[in-house]
């Protein structure tokens, strides 16, 4: 069992470093592009399955690939972003204006990361149940993929931030998940 694991493309809020957590943001024209770049290179391999974020910034980045590889996309709620709370759609300097530099230790409504955790185990075990063996697409966001992939396989996963379009491969092997390709943009250089 393949699993690859896409962050969406470039919105406007990731160029200016705004918290866009469930916010429903769309790609911006660099995003797009990316997109079908990763589109491109996603064609010449055998896909079964794509599940996408209802966010439109991911969903529009499935659409594109959907197209691409010739799959229906099958929404799941459980693919979004965190919930950002309060600091949605501030940059970082605006939230240390606002609440000071240890803005992170307030309660500000954000989803804590073993809530995240949770709902996303959930799927992958819904995803396992439902499509063993299968070749699989998940198109979703940063913080969603990052706490995944570090829970999963955290031998072979950095804390390093996950870049929009960038591909992490998942393979299931006798019961135990290994991230083989992390965080990777190789498509981009073309």
């Amino acid at each position: 069992m393949k699993v690859a694991i896409i962050r969406h493309g470039s919105t406007h809020w990731n160029k200016e470093r705004r918290a866009q957590g469930k916010s429903d943001i769309p790609l911006d024209a660099d995003g797009r592009i990316d997109a079908e770049k990763l589109a491109g290179r996603l064609h010449s391999e055998k896909w079964d399955v794509l599940y996408s974020s209802p966010l439109h910034r991911a969903k529009q980045t499935a659409e594109i690939i959907a197209t691409s590889v010739g799959l229906e996309i099958r929404y799941d709620e459980r693919l979004q972003e965190a919930d950002g709370g309060q600091i949605e759609g501030t940059t970082e300097d605006e939230r240390i204006e606002k609440w000071g530099e240890n803005w992170r230790s307030l309660e500000l409504g954000m989803e804590k990361p073993d809530s995240l955790i949770k709902r996303s185990l959930e799927f992958i075990e819904d995803m396992i149940t439902r499509d063993q063996g299968k070749n699989i697409i998940i198109v979703s966001h940063g913080a969603w993929i990052s706490h995944l992939l570090r829970e999963l396989d955290p031998e072979n996963v950095t804390e390093e931030h996950m870049k929009n379009t960038s591909v992490s491969e998942l393979f299931l092997r006798q019961g135990k998940w290994q991230c083989d390709l992390f965080n990777c943009t190789l498509h981009l250089d073309k």
